[in-house]
């Protein structure tokens, strides 16, 4: 992997649920589906800061989030489920009906 890939782990988080509850197009959920948590070793490696726009590049897509230091392993990143997350994933099922969200490859560039 490159110095800037970690894996990318998507799933469901508490404030991502209470956003949806109160409506996609609100601030609460757009925060919380709009950053990628790292670990606080990887932020320093790639010169990061919170709060920090980066763009996340997989093969099926790109996205701008901001970051966030996570309760991770170095080379492991974490965003909730979303729109932006969509982005990374591809539309392959492997006809299970659900788009493979865990552990791919994610370039992590600072915008």
């Amino acid at each position: 992997m490159a110095e800037n890939t970690v894996l990318l782990i998507t799933g469901r988080t508490i404030n991502q649920g209470k956003g949806v509850s109160g409506g996609k197009e609100k601030d609460e959920y757009q925060n919380a589906t709009r950053q990628v948590e790292l670990c606080p070793v990887d932020m320093i490696r790639l010169s990061l800061q919170e709060g920090d726009p980066v763009r996340l590049v997989t093969r099926h897509g790109n996205v701008v989030v901001h970051c966030k230091a996570g309760n991770l392993f170095p080379g492991l990143a974490f965003m909730a489920f979303g729109p932006a997350a969509g982005q990374l994933v591809g539309g392959e099922t492997q006809a299970s009906g659900m788009p493979d969200s865990k552990g791919f490859e994610v370039q992590v560039n600072p915008v």
